[in-house]
Formats: structure tokens, C-alpha cells, sequence
């Protein structure tokens, strides 16, 4: 699996949902982080999204890293949804720092917001109270805001494991229920 920076050539674009040999569902994993950018820090929380997803049964067919802002997130999100069935999850900028603007970012580029996924976030922990990610749908892309720590993204996205499939298989016109 590639490690992206910015705007990557991505051949998945255009791929199905699932992968034709095993049934997997896709996943793309977005740091959003000034300092990863820059090389001043490394990316944990992003390579442990990549480790659980893929115990969690989905294939990660990207990793990418952006800068912190509405603009680069938004510019980053359209990319890696764009002709893309599956989930997509950003690790950082959901906090209360100045550059934490990944939720603002996000709502540029879903269509249709899923509330109860951050709601579900949000009540994991005490600390996941101060989480200010979204959650919603593009296309038949599943985006999903998880903080920037590596335990807070797993604890997060634990969260809401058991109905992303289904969820995934709604937007990609599965059988309601």
C-alpha cells in the first residue's frame, strides 16, 4: 500500500467496493497534520488506522498525509473520494487548536451528514467529548473524522466497527433492512 503525500495518483479510484477475490470492503486513511507534513512527527495514528482496519477485514488502498486547514482537507477529501465506494478515515484536527479544522473541511465536501457515528465517537470515552469530528457520505464514500491520537482514532473507530459494512452497503445500493 502506498504512502501518499498531498494528491496522489490513485489507482483505486474507479475500483468496486470490495475487492473481486475477497469481498473486502475499501478504506483510505487521511493524516491531517502540519507537523507529519513537515517531517517534524511521525504519522502513529495513521499507520494504526491502517493496522486495525485491516484486522477489522477492510483493505487499505491508500494512505495519504495533508496539512491542517479547511482547504487542504477539503481538497484532500474530494480526491480521495471521488469515484471511490468505501470508507475514508481522517486521524487529527477534530480538537480545539487553532488548526484543528478537519470537521469545517469535511462539511465542504460531504453531502449528507451521519450524526450518529460521531455521536457514537463522542460518547466512547471522557475525552472523546472534546472531539469535534463529523461523519457523512459522498458518493458512495463513507467519511469518517477520528482523532488525532492513535489510541483516541482506534477507540474511536472501534466505536462504530460493527455498522460501517452496513452502512457501506447501503450507499452502494444494497438492500435496506
Amino acid at each position: 500500500m502506498p504512502f501518499l503525500h498531498h494528491h496522489p495518483h490513485d489507482d483505486s479510484q474507479a475500483s468496486p467496493a470490495a475487492e473481486p477475490d475477497d469481498g473486502r470492503w475499501r478504506a483510505k486513511v487521511l493524516t491531517v497534520s502540519d507537523g507529519v507534513v513537515a517531517g517534524t512527527r511521525e504519522d502513529k495514528s495513521g499507520a494504526a488506522l491502517v493496522e486495525r482496519l485491516g484486522e477489522a477485514g477492510f483493505h487499505v488502498v491508500a494512505r495519504q498525509v495533508t496539512e491542517d486547514g479547511i482547504g487542504p482537507v477539503a481538497h484532500s477529501l474530494r480526491h480521495l473520494a471521488e469515484g471511490f465506494a468505501g470508507l475514508v478515515v481522517t486521524t487529527g484536527g477534530t480538537g480545539f487548536g487553532p488548526r484543528d479544522l478537519t470537521p469545517e473541511g469535511t462539511k465542504e465536501v460531504i453531502w449528507r451528514e451521519a450524526p450518529g457515528l460521531a455521536e457514537a465517537m463522542r460518547a466512547v470515552s471522557p475525552l472523546g467529548r472534546l472531539s469535534r469530528g463529523v461523519a457523512g457520505t459522498v458518493g458512495q464514500s463513507l467519511i469518517v473524522n477520528l482523532p488525532g491520537s492513535s489510541s483516541g482514532a482506534i477507540e474511536c473507530f472501534d466505536a462504530i466497527v460493527d455498522v460501517v459494512p452496513h452502512a457501506l452497503d447501503l450507499l452502494t445500493g444494497g438492500r435496506p433492512h
